[in-house]
């Protein structure tokens, strides 16, 4: 059984993501009802011991309050809210999400500075929100879990980016490499860096949290460009999860990811990590091929 259900509430967003994985489903699917992701919640609880609840933004649903209230009531021992965090800076609402029994959220930052985050959200005021909301929470000690999105505008960054996750005393901070999927797909020259561009960024930023005792991780980034670091990545620290996403239910999201989301190519072939990496996302070396990758022996 999943360690932890993946709830999607639905896919209303009040940020626009240039890169968003959900693409147009905002307007082709309705968001979810209230007693259906109860009813979700309450007969995944046998099998999940944690939740996330997620989207979409979750903090723009009315009953979002309510629906934490329930995973406390049925007993989920982690609650997290993915969010875009800009809904946490108000005072009252993250003090209603607190008494409601949310154990931790998880907000997006992509840049170092309002200019590159504002310009990737295609949201103004976004960066200034989502800080506050960070700071705010960790004012009332709640934990916050930093997730950016790593794509060409800001990967250069991710050094000043880290700096900034340690300033606002965050308890973990990860970077994900972009998966090309809906808008990221459509637009992927502008999007998809290199990763061999990318990797000497990544390790700076890597350190920096390290340096600070921060846990830090990589996800999305083969081991082959992890030497030395292979620790930092995330894939041997995601939980077994189960998505619920209303239209498509994904069980086993380990297998899914390592069986179709991912792929290995030719290179990888004897590879010290043939085994443990799950190799880059599938669209990745079907675009730009596989010379940047190398068998470690």
């Amino acid at each position: 059984m999943p360690e932890r259900l993946d709830l999607k509430v639905g896919f209303s967003c009040n940020n626009r993501c240039r890169f968003c994985v959900q693409g147009d489903k905002r307007e082709r699917f309705g968001d979810r009802s209230t007693a259906e992701l109860i009813a979700i919640l309450e007969s995944s609880r046998g099998g999940c011991e944690g939740v996330v609840l997620t989207g979409g933004e979750v903090t723009i649903r009315p009953d979002v309050v309510e629906l934490v209230a329930a995973a406390h009531r049925l007993g989920y021992s982690t609650i997290q809210v993915q969010t875009n965090g800009r809904m946490l800076s108000s005072p009252p609402f993250l003090d209603a999400l607190i008494e409601a029994g949310v154990t931790e959220v998880s907000p997006a930052i992509h840049g170092p500075d309002a200019a590159t985050h504002d310009e990737l959200t295609r949201a103004p005021r976004s960066f200034v929100q989502t800080v506050k909301g960070v700071r705010l929470a960790r004012e009332r000690d709640l934990p916050v879990l930093i997730n950016s999105v790593v794509v060409r505008r800001n990967h250069r960054m991710l050094p000043a980016m880290a700096r900034l996750f340690v300033a606002l005393d965050v308890q973990q901070f990860q970077f994900a490499f972009v998966h090309a999927l809906g808008e990221a797909g459509e637009r992927f020259e502008e999007i998809v860096p290199l990763l061999s561009e990318v990797e000497p960024f990544l390790r700076a930023g890597i350190e920096i949290g390290r340096a600070a005792g921060l846990p830090c991780m990589i996800e999305g980034v083969p081991l082959c460009f992890l030497s030395g670091i292979e620790d930092a990545a995330a894939e041997h620290l995601i939980p077994d999860t189960r998505i619920d996403e209303g239209a498509r239910v994904v069980e086993d999201w380990t297998q899914q990811r390592r069986d179709a989301a991912k792929a290995h190519g030719p290179v990888c072939v004897g590879c010290r990590f043939e085994a443990s990496c799950e190799g880059p996302w599938r669209e990745y070396p079907e675009h730009f091929g596989w010379g940047e990758f190398s068998r470690v022996s």
